[in-house]
């Protein structure tokens, strides 16, 4: 992990720098997919399950026979806490749920907004490095919730074509029954265009690598809804001297040995301490069990930066907008009213990111790569479209028509203003008629002549 103390803002530039790969080098990677899978369907999408799984399969929909021989290598104590898990991500979500509010916004005027559902998502679970089991939750619970009609998994079968046996628990125990055993960047481009076995969704969900995001991005472009840039993982713990060092840099090894291209990054206001945190971080690598992965990992994307106080800290972090960030500070609360951008913020030493990561309720899948500036986390709202509805009465149409003609014709748009015109003309009582006085003396009767 690099080191740098007290860093002049004119640096910054480099430091928040998350060398990743460039877009223009993951979009040539990933583009004849896409293009393939788009014009062969199914034969391109085994062409490259083979290439990249290392397996051939025939069928890619997990038949019912494979939920069966998953189930008994599902512990009980896992069933138990996957359970817990869910009662917990479902009792925060469903207060995401919102009821529909009329609002009269003039006489005669009432509007409102109806969340309707996404009809067809598609979910990615990535599986490459670690069976991520959690995010089926992180994102199955929402969509259900929200009431999606079909919902479809996609996953990379291992070299026997087998999805890892939690993942099958936790997708049944969603109700989640179309399940694909398919990964990688094909996997997004059979959602995004359909094939002869897997349907096309309207949006697609899930974080992975550079490579699966940038595949999303694309894809997004024209033809399919995403969720989010979620890519390789990143993590900014802030600490002080009321810190637990070891606590510190078990979390830097947590999110250091998901994937390669982890950014694991601690901030501290003093180089004793920085130091303390990086030699408890050097013990706990040499006893992990994915002690290659963190150390490449670390050395590509870690950094320990000392500030000289809060204010330096909160603005690099705010201008870094971390997919987590830790506090683990004396004023933890107070400095996490100062943040701006950040995708899940861990307040104390006792919030672990592996706490939200599975349990604590709120989504993991969130953004990365500095989008937490204008992106939020997967939410229920990630998977409805907010429709609005408007009644406007005679009566309303008469208060604002004269409005509505002035701004209409000041855009020079004469047919919206004669739209409200026709409308408030319609709306006139016809005056009554008034008979001429020469008509009135001829049909008078006429008197009777000798």
């Amino acid at each position: 992990m690099k080191k740098i103390i007290h860093p002049p803002k004119s640096t910054w530039s480099e430091l928040l720098n998350r060398n990743l790969e460039s877009h223009e080098s993951l979009e040539k990677a990933v583009r004849p997919i896409l293009r393939a899978i788009r014009r062969s369907g199914d034969k391109a999408l085994k062409r490259f399950v083979f290439k990249y799984d290392k397996v051939r399969l025939e069928n890619f929909l997990v038949s019912p026979e494979e939920y069966e021989e998953a189930m008994p290598f599902i512990s009980k104590d896992l069933k138990s806490a996957i359970r817990t898990a869910k009662y917990n991500i479902a009792q925060f979500h469903m207060q995401q749920k919102e009821s529909i509010k009329k609002v009269e916004t003039v006489e005669g005027v009432v509007c409102w907004q109806k969340s309707i559902p996404i009809e067809k998502v598609g979910l990615y679970i990535p599986s490459r490095n670690a069976h991520i089991f959690s995010t089926i939750m992180m994102l199955g619970i929402p969509a259900n919730i929200a009431g999606c009609e079909e919902i479809i998994l996609c996953s990379a079968p291992d070299e026997h074509g087998k999805l890892d046996p939690i993942t099958l628990y936790t997708a049944q125990l969603l109700n989640i029954t179309k399940v694909y055993k398919i990964g990688g960047v094909q996997a997004i481009a059979a959602m995004a265009y359909g094939t002869e076995s897997i349907p096309k969704v309207d949006k697609i969900f899930g974080p992975s690598n550079q490579y699966v995001t940038a595949a999303k991005q694309l894809v997004g472009k024209n033809n399919v809804a995403i969720d989010l840039p979620a890519g390789p993982t990143e993590m900014i713990v802030l600490a002080d001297e009321t810190c637990n060092p070891k606590f510190v840099a078990a979390d830097l090894l947590a999110n250091a040995e998901l994937m390669n291209d982890s950014q694991s990054i601690v901030i501290t206001y003093s180089e004793e301490l920085l130091d303390s945190i990086l030699t408890e971080l050097e013990i706990q690598l040499e006893s992990s069990d994915r002690k290659e992965i963190a150390q490449k990992s670390l050395v590509q994307g870690g950094k320990g930066i000392v500030f000289h106080n809060d204010k330096q800290a909160i603005e690099f972090i705010n201008a870094f907008a971390p997919e987590n960030l830790i506090i683990a500070t004396q004023d933890a609360e107070k400095l996490g009213e100062q943040v701006k951008a950040a995708g899940s913020v861990y307040l104390g030493n006792f919030s672990t990111e592996t706490a939200g990561n599975y349990a604590t309720g709120p989504n993991s899948t969130l953004p990365t790569g500095g989008y937490a500036r204008a992106y939020s986390g997967v939410s229920v709202d990630s998977f409805v479209k907010k429709v609005n509805f408007q009644n406007v009465s005679a009566k309303g149409l008469k208060r604002l028509g004269n409005d509505l003609k002035i701004m209409a014709n000041a855009e020079e748009l004469t047919g919206r203003a004669k739209a409200v015109e026709v409308r408030l003309e319609s709306m006139k009582t016809p005056k009554p008629k008034v008979e001429s006085k020469e008509k009135e003396q001829q049909e008078e009767p006429q008197e009777a002549t000798e």
